[in-house]
């Protein structure tokens, strides 16, 4: 303390003070206030005066003529702060015992204590500055990049800078540095608004897919040929595979033989082997994923070419047929591998012919429906649509469930529970599906009690054993029409092929673990296919800012109204301002389209 004196320059926390007192204490002038402290918290600097530190120049120096040369003259030599001040500037004043320590502090040229500084050997000041000039240059890069997002003009090479953004919308990451610089919030939606603003993602960019880790390449597996098998000639018999327009993999077809129902699918096992290269692609698939802009198949398209109902002359099938009563219930089961002649149509193309070629299987079908309904089928009748994208244009149509799509959706219904009860009595594990009973039984007429009635309702799901599916009013059901787009129906397929040529069935164990993986890939499919036709409405509307349409309500809450939308089976909720009722109609408007967000506002015209 007997060298410091009132006026005294020192260093504390890293910064500069004054000197202003000696008692039994030491007190300095810090950033306008005085302190006490003790000897050894301060480095004294320079003896003084010093009236204010303010007029001191406190930045570290950033070039001297003088440093290369004092560099060598004190190589393995220690000197004091005031010899190092006098080297570099010539005199040892407070601005120049500052700056010289600033320089000693930063440890680039020099390092040690006011009492002893030793300057850096040469290679290791290259090498120090080599990296400190490279970390530079990071930086002003990623400040320069930060800017550039700022003001949404980004260049060609930040787009592998704007990867983790990506990544986080896609939800593949939880955190993204960039984000967080520019203050946006960490999650999936923001960084799909910063894509669009930025125009990383074009407008129509799906990131659904990746969100549910969905693959969108088609398999490219080496087709083998078809196993040969004792085939049943039904060529005689008129088979129709009626569909959707533009359909590409028909795999059911239906005939009507006197009171006979027949149903012929696709021969799959005939093909895929349980355990085959590609079994196991599908198995991890679970089913073909149909997005409004393509379709990803779970199996190579090359094996619906040869096996599609109607693709070819003649069409090898499984053929399922039995009687269906009068009073609905299925008798006379029969299957067996077959040879067909199938004829296309389209579900628009068989409703002028429902009273017609199709009269009598209408009538079988519905005798079929009317036994379901009695068994307390949950008919929901809600809105749903077909939205394609064909080079670029959107088109959302409306489905119609009734006419020959309700007929040929009785005929799949039927050979499934044919195929259930055909199973269960030979003693064929196969994997089932079934739907528990809701709490409460309802009969739904309008909108709104449909609407309710749905919440009411648990998913279907598969098991070994059969079990009544409330849904469809069936004691027994599985999935066995569509073995070239769903997987437990391809495994339905192969067991039903090792009963019939004596081959050795799947166990138990090796049935639960395929239901297990295809379930949990259909799931993630199914929710792809619901969250990409959202994003597709609502790229829709945002197309037609004018859009206009009919609205129902549904459900009335405190300060908001649910209603659904026919024309584009979209069900927003809308702030409510005067009275409504359950079921009332009215036309809405959009007036704003959220694409991150999937969501849409409407007012009422």
């Amino acid at each position: 303390m007997s060298k410091l004196k009132s006026g005294a320059l020192v260093y504390y926390k890293t910064k500069a003070a004054v000197v202003t007192g000696l008692t039994d204490k030491i007190e300095i002038l810090f950033f306008k206030t005085t302190k006490r402290v003790r000897d050894k918290d301060i480095t004294l600097l320079h003896p003084g005066p010093v009236g204010d530190v303010n007029d001191l120049d406190m930045s570290l120096p950033e070039s001297l003529d003088t440093l290369e040369e004092t560099l060598e003259l004190l190589e393995d030599e220690t000197v004091s702060l005031e010899d190092l001040a006098e080297y570099l500037y010539g005199e040892y004043s407070p601005q120049t015992a500052w700056s010289t320590w600033m320089l000693v502090v930063d440890g680039l040229y020099f390092e040690g204590t006011v009492d002893e500084i030793v300057a850096r050997p040469l290679d290791v000041i290259k090498a120090e500055k080599e990296k400190r000039d490279a970390k530079q240059a990071q930086k002003e890069a990623w400040n320069s990049l930060i800017d550039r997002i700022k003001n949404n003009k980004i260049e060609a090479d930040d787009y592998t800078h704007l990867v983790e953004v990506e990544q986080l919308a896609c939800g593949e990451r939880e955190n993204s540095r960039i984000l967080k610089t520019i203050g946006i919030s960490e999650n999936k939606e923001d960084a799909h608004r910063l894509l669009l603003r930025l125009g990383y993602w074009k407008e129509d960019y799906n990131p659904w897919p990746r969100r549910m880790g969905v693959g969108l390449s088609n398999p490219e597996q080496e087709i083998p040929a078809a196993v040969d098998c004792e085939r049943r000639d039904l060529q005689h018999l008129q088979a129709w595979a009626i569909d959707d327009v533009g359909n590409q993999d028909p795999d059911d077809a239906i005939s009507l033989e006197g009171n006979r129902l027949w149903v012929h699918v696709a021969d799959a096992s005939s093909i895929i082997q349980p355990d085959s290269e590609l079994d196991i692609e599908a198995r991890s698939r679970g089913t073909n994923l149909y997005l409004p802009d393509q379709v990803v198949h779970m199996l190579p398209t090359g094996i619906t070419e040869k096996l599609g109902l109607g693709l070819q002359e003649q069409s090898p099938a499984l053929s399922i047929s039995f009687v269906v009563a009068e009073n609905g219930e299925l008798d006379d089961i029969d299957v067996c591998f077959s040879q067909i002649k199938v004829t296309r149509t389209t579900y628009t193309d068989a409703d002028k012919e429902l009273d017609s070629t199709f009269a009598d299987l209408k009538a079988v079908t519905d005798r079929y429906h009317q036994r379901r309904l009695d068994n307390d089928a949950a008919t929901l009748d809600l809105p749903e649509v077909n939205i394609h994208v064909e080079d670029g244009e959107i088109s959302i149509t409306p489905y119609q469930h009734a006419g020959s799509r309700q007929l040929v959706g009785e005929c799949m219904l039927a050979a499934g529970e044919a195929i259930a009860k055909f199973a269960e009595e030979n003693n064929i594990p196969i994997p089932y599906a079934y739907q528990p009973e809701p709490e409460e039984i309802q009969h739904p007429e309008k909108p709104s009690e449909h609407y309710a009635y749905r919440r009411h309702f648990k998913p279907s799901r598969h098991a070994t054993a059969a079990a009544p599916h409330f849904g469809l009013g069936l004691p027994r059901y599985t999935r066995v029409t569509s073995p070239l787009r769903r997987y437990l129906d391809l495994v339905t397929h192969q067991q039903l092929r090792a009963f019939i040529t004596g081959q050795d069935l799947l166990d138990n164990e090796a049935l639960v673990e395929r239901i297990g993986l295809a379930e949990e890939a259909s799931l993630a499919a199914r929710k792809t296919e619901r969250f990409s036709n959202q994003h597709w409405k609502m790229l829709y509307l945002k197309a037609n800012p004018d859009w206009q349409g009919e609205a129902i309500v549904v459900r009335i809450e405190e300060r908001t109204t649910t209603v659904i939308m026919p024309d584009l089976a979209l069900e927003p909720r809308l702030r409510r301002k005067d009275p409504v009722e359950l079921d009332q109609s009215f036309t809405i408007q959009v007036t704003s389209v959220d694409i991150p967000d999937l969501r849409a506002n409407f007012r009422v015209v």
